[in-house]
């Protein structure tokens, strides 16, 4: 297994499941000190996953202690190699503007990869789409990823390196029509896709203005579904086979972006799409075999 992150301090959000959980997952596996956090510690009143669930799947890469209090840090102290859980909600600008500061404190300096999974996804149709639920979700997908970003970057400039990575999604692409799709979810993500949208240009303008720091900044979307507990919860029984992509793929896409060259900077990266062009492998979430679809994945 590589150790390609060993030393490297990662701050990875929405890291209660799906694919948050994957990529905290490989990071922690391929060595570095990673910091997750999302509003569910214990439990959620409709979807599987909670922060203490992470932590504890974390547990089989390498010795953790036993959590402590669910709504603070939880998890080891600040050495290298730790895994700690905080609890912030991203909806909330007082939650996350403490958040970055309080995982470098967790985790003994300053955060090196930035990952911004966490996604709000609230689906309707545009005509009677409420107003607030448009703010939640502009403030979770793109006012969040901005703050995160606006405070790990000095200390990344300082250091002359870092990796910032936003997790997109197809469904910011401009519906090709007339005729329009109308199948499945087609006319009812308009407006979570213009938050991903948002997004993207967001990714390509941090790229532009720090090019020359040792900073890199990109978006990976999936090209199919990923069926994380919320997509499946929304689009189940809506999608083919060859709609799907297994979670280990787009996770293997995500952390070659932690770890990508300089000049690799400003890209909406599609996932299947990079693994075929650098010719990568799809392994296991915990980094330790190629990945095999025929073999069932473990749980938590």
């Amino acid at each position: 297994m590589s150790a390609r992150f060993a030393g490297r301090r990662a701050l990875v959000t929405g890291a209660s499941r799906g694919i948050g959980v994957g990529i905290a997952e490989r990071l922690a596996a391929e060595g570095a000190s990673v910091a997750v956090t999302a509003r569910t510690v214990e439990h959620h009143d409709h979807l599987a996953g909670s922060l203490r669930e992470t932590v504890a799947r974390l547990r089989g890469l390498r010795a953790l202690t036993e959590p402590g209090a669910p709504a603070a840090v939880t998890g080891d102290g600040p050495e290298r190699g730790a895994v700690v859980a905080i609890a912030a909600d991203l909806a909330d600008a007082d939650d996350r503007a403490t958040l970055v500061e309080r995982a470098a404190e967790a985790l003994g300096g300053p955060i090196e990869i930035l990952v911004n999974n966490a996604a709000a996804a609230v689906y309707g149709p545009v005509g009677d789409y409420p107003l607030r639920r448009r703010r939640m979700m502009y403030e979770v997908n793109v006012h969040a990823p901005i703050d995160l970003a606006q405070a790990v970057i000095p200390a990344m400039v300082a250091a002359g390196e870092g990796w910032i990575v936003n997790v997109s999604s197809g469904s910011a692409r401009h519906p090709e029509g007339p005729p329009f799709r109308t199948d499945g979810v087609a006319l009812t993500f308009g407006v979570y896709g213009s938050t991903k949208a948002a997004l993207n240009r967001i990714t390509g303008a941090l790229a532009a203005e720090l090019y020359g720091t040792g900073i890199r900044v990109n978006t990976v979307e999936p090209r199919a579904a990923v069926l994380s507990e919320g997509a499946e919860a929304v689009m189940r029984g809506s999608l083919r086979a060859d709609q799907i992509e297994p979670l280990e793929a787009m996770v293997e896409a995500a952390v070659a972006l932690c770890c990508c060259p300089t000049d690799h900077t400003g890209r909406v990266e599609v996932s299947l799409d990079l693994l075929a062009r650098d010719g990568l492998t799809v392994h296991t979430l915990d980094g330790r075999r190629v990945y095999d679809p025929a073999d069932p994945r473990p749980t938590a």
